[in-house]
This record gives C-alpha cells, structure tokens and sequence, in this order.
C-alpha cells in the first residue's frame, strides 16, 4: 500500500459526541518463533480490526538478528504498519499487548525469543512518559529493524523530539537487515 500523507482532521467520538484528533500512529512488529511470517500478518490483521484504527501502510518484511537478550535464539522478522486513529496512545499499547498475548507471547526472558513483539513506536505529535508507557518509543533511534522498515512505507514521519524518519533511518548501521520478498497485506 502506498504512504497516504497525514491528514489534519478530527473525528467525532461515537459516544460523547467529542472531537478527537486522527493520529498518524506507527506500530513495529517482530517475530522470532515459530511461523514468523504468519505472527506478523496476524499482527496486521488484529490491529487492523477497528473503526478507530484506519490502516495506511505496511512495510516490507525485514530479517535481522536479534538486538538485546540472549545471544543463543533465531532471527527476527520485523515490519512497521503505519495507520491512522482516534486511540490514545495507553489504548494503542493495551491493543498491542493483547494481540501478543493472543498469539502465544510470553514475558519470560526480557528481550527473550517471542511469537510476537509489538511497539507503539510513535502517536503523532502525543508524548507520554509513564512508567509503562513512552511515547515515542525510547530507542527507536538506535533500532535499524525499526527504522529501515519505517522509512520504506512513512520516510516524512517527524518523530516528536528526534526529527524525521527517514534522517533517523539514514543515521543508523542497517548492515545486518535483509530484506525478503514475502509481503504482509491488509485484511480484505
């Protein structure tokens, strides 16, 4: 799907009758167990399920080792999808973590192997710093498997205190992506 640029309008909450802002909104998906191919469009599919989630794009399927955790698990698949929504970011987290649960994911190892791993990467120009919430997320300037993706399908993406994707992308070492030839798609 190509890159829609970001529309500046608002939606009106079904409920209250509140204007709430679209959001340009960017997930990372990771997998390294299992049918990695078959976690990440289920990743895809059930983040796409919404009436308050419009999806935009969605990368090309990366391979890249593993960044953090034991040094002794598979190869990664990672992926962005891009979307647009009225969701808070806390709302966007607690979507992702639910479709990780749902498929299988375990919290066991930090930066252990997983059947799916989803980041709310950034939510427009939101910031949030909780202490289980930041947004954007704090080292997506240091990830190429983030970033490489990323730029392919949102280049112009202005990160909320670091600056454009693609200048990020171009920043850091993506010596050790592979990019392959299967592609995720939206739900029909």
């Amino acid at each position: 799907m190509t890159n829609v640029p970001n529309p500046n309008v608002v939606d009106a909450d079904t409920l209250t009758g509140d204007l709430r802002p679209l959001r340009r909104t960017a997930f990372a998906l990771g997998s390294n167990l299992g049918d990695r191919l078959d976690y990440l469009q289920a990743a895809v599919d059930t983040l796409s399920d919404s009436s308050e989630i419009v999806p935009v794009a969605v990368s090309p399927v990366y391979e890249s080792e593993p960044a953090g955790g034991p040094a002794d698990q598979p190869k990664y698949l990672n992926a962005v999808l891009v979307v647009d929504t009225t969701l808070s970011p806390r709302s966007l987290m607690e979507r992702a973590q639910s479709t990780e649960s749902a498929y299988g994911r375990t919290r066991e190892v930090r930066n252990g192997p997983r059947t799916l791993d989803i980041d709310v990467l950034a939510v427009g120009d939101v910031t949030a710093d909780d202490d289980d919430l930041r947004v954007p997320h704090p080292r997506l300037a240091e990830r190429a498997f983030v970033l490489v993706p990323w730029a392919d399908v949102d280049p112009d993406f202005r990160v909320p205190g670091l600056g454009r994707v693609v200048e990020l992308s171009s920043a850091v070492d993506a010596s050790g992506m592979r990019r392959l030839e299967e592609q995720l798609e939206f739900p029909s």
